[in-house]
């Protein structure tokens, strides 16, 4: 969570002072970097919560939570840079937002909607046009749209876990 201004900042901020300096690909490096270690340590606290048996309640708020946060940060920050298509950003925002009410929809009725493998190829499938959308690297665009493809999928089958 804390890292997710600190990206934005690096994202948005280049005309402050502080970072004046710096050559704008080196802030694109910068904030490539702090996604991939969010993204990573990320990873590792799950992986470590699982091994460990410590999956907690909280835990299980606020690591989604956290997620979105990042991905928010991101893609606000890659639109503001012009290196986002808005539409594919407002595609991927609201399928979050509408599996994450869906979910505390589904957990006050005491069901549990998991993680499916498309999900997880669609978080995948975010970071790596998220990464290549900052570095400003070729075929970001097309990496953004297949992520897109894979987010209304993954989407798709939440909402039909949920009716089962």
């Amino acid at each position: 969570m804390a890292l997710a201004p600190l990206m934005f900042w690096l994202l948005v901020d280049r005309d402050n002072p502080l970072l004046a300096d710096i050559h704008v690909s080196w802030l694109d490096f910068f904030a490539a970097l702090v996604f991939v270690i969010a993204s990573v340590t990320d990873f590792f606290d799950g992986f470590i919560a699982r091994s460990w048996n410590q999956i907690t309640k909280l835990g299980g708020i606020l690591d989604p939570l956290a997620d979105k946060m990042l991905m928010l940060a991101a893609f606000l920050g890659l639109v503001f840079l012009d290196r986002a298509s808005p539409w594919a950003i407002l595609i991927i925002l609201t399928r979050e937002f509408f599996i994450t009410g869906l979910r505390v929809q589904a957990a006050s009725e005491g069901k549990s909607v998991s993680s499916t493998l498309s999900g997880k190829i669609k978080t995948v499938a975010q970071m790596i046009a998220v990464g290549f959308l900052m570095m400003d690297w070729p075929y970001a665009t097309e990496l953004l749209w297949i992520a897109v493809a894979f987010t209304i999928y993954s989407g798709l089958e939440y909402i039909k876990g949920y009716f089962k």
